[in-house]
């Protein structure tokens, strides 16, 4: 790693405890915050509980949610050795989701550990259909195809979830875990979403030699003794619990997973492993940049961090897309 890129980090580890700050500041209510962190957890003036129990456990979250994410996509574009893959591809994201809103839907279990088991649940039953469809043995482009069929399929079954939803009620709770939100999020979710989320970051964790190995190819990952299949299904089950306990707890969340890999990728000199953490780090800082800028966007009704996302990864799309164009021209 050269100098400029250690400096690089450096900033990014700066800015994140600067972000939080900005994210503590933000909202419809100006508060004291130095006032507030005197008072301490249990302070009684509106200040501490604007602080203590709606703005920081926010911002825990998507301290949290971002670096799943970002982690995930990592491990996904390291296994499949492909730039463009993301959790969604897969249908992991799409299977949290679709578990999530049939909780939703049927509305009875929709407390406890109940929402991000299901959740995770879903995420795994979609990353084994995936790798049954594809076949054993099977190669990253088939592993791709077979995504892109199981994540079409599960976006049928949601459409058909929300067309059939039994009330306003029921569909506006759909469309929130589709669209992706930190609003109204507390401490109970965050504590519901950690052991989870750092479970699967230990999968992943222990599978870092196995991406670099697979970077030189299957055949010398195998002669490096990382053959058979245990190495993969660390890996996705890795991505299955960190994505689909940020899905649980903040519904979709898209490009994160994409965009952060693609921006970390030259700093870490291509090496998967490294690639990780960095990505982790760097999806933290992204999503709570993006909700600092939702809690300042002035309007009737709060801003969902799913559009704000995906308006940051489309003109990634782009910028990839003539990158690309530019190359062949030379």
């Amino acid at each position: 790693m050269s100098s400029n890129h250690r400096w690089i980090f450096g900033l990014m580890i700066v800015a994140l405890p600067l972000a939080l700050l900005a994210a503590l500041s933000s909202g419809p209510v100006a508060i004291d915050l130095v006032a507030a962190f005197t008072s301490g957890w249990r302070g009684d003036s509106s200040d501490a509980v604007i602080l203590w129990q709606l703005r920081l456990p926010r911002a825990a979250l998507a301290i949290l949610v971002g670096a799943a994410l970002g982690i995930g996509g990592a491990a996904m574009q390291g296994m499949l050795r492909n730039p463009l893959a993301e959790p969604a591809l897969l249908g992991v994201s799409s299977g949290a989701a679709l578990a999530a809103i049939l909780v939703l839907y049927y509305g009875a279990f929709s407390s406890g550990l109940v929402l991000p088991v299901m959740a995770i649940t879903g995420a795994l039953l979609a990353v084994g259909s995936v790798w049954l469809l594809a076949g054993r043995g099977a190669s990253a482009s088939r592993l791709v195809l077979a995504g892109v069929a199981i994540n079409a399929f599960l976006s049928a079954l949601m459409a058909l979830a929300l067309n059939y939803a039994p009330s306003m009620f029921a569909m506006q709770e759909i469309v929130f875990w589709l669209l992706g939100s930190l609003a109204n999020r507390g401490w109970d979710q965050v504590l519901l979403a950690l052991p989870f989320i750092l479970l699967g970051g230990m999968f992943l964790f222990f599978s870092r030699n196995y991406l670099r190995a697979l970077s030189l190819g299957e055949a010398s990952a195998a002669s490096l003794g990382f053959a058979g299949r245990r190495y993969p299904l660390l890996v996705l089950f890795g991505i299955a619990f960190a994505v689909g306990a940020s899905v649980a707890v903040a519904g979709t969340i898209g490009f994160i997973g994409l965009v952060v890999p693609h921006l970390m990728r030259p700093l870490v000199g291509q090496d998967p492993g490294r690639l990780l953490w960095a990505s982790g780090l760097a999806g933290a800082l992204l999503l709570l940049l993006a909700d600092v800028l939702v809690l300042n966007t002035v309007g009737a009704q709060e801003l969902r961090i799913g559009a704000v996302t995906a308006f940051i990864g489309a003109p990634f799309f782009f910028w990839l897309i003539v990158s690309a164009r530019r190359g062949m021209t030379l």
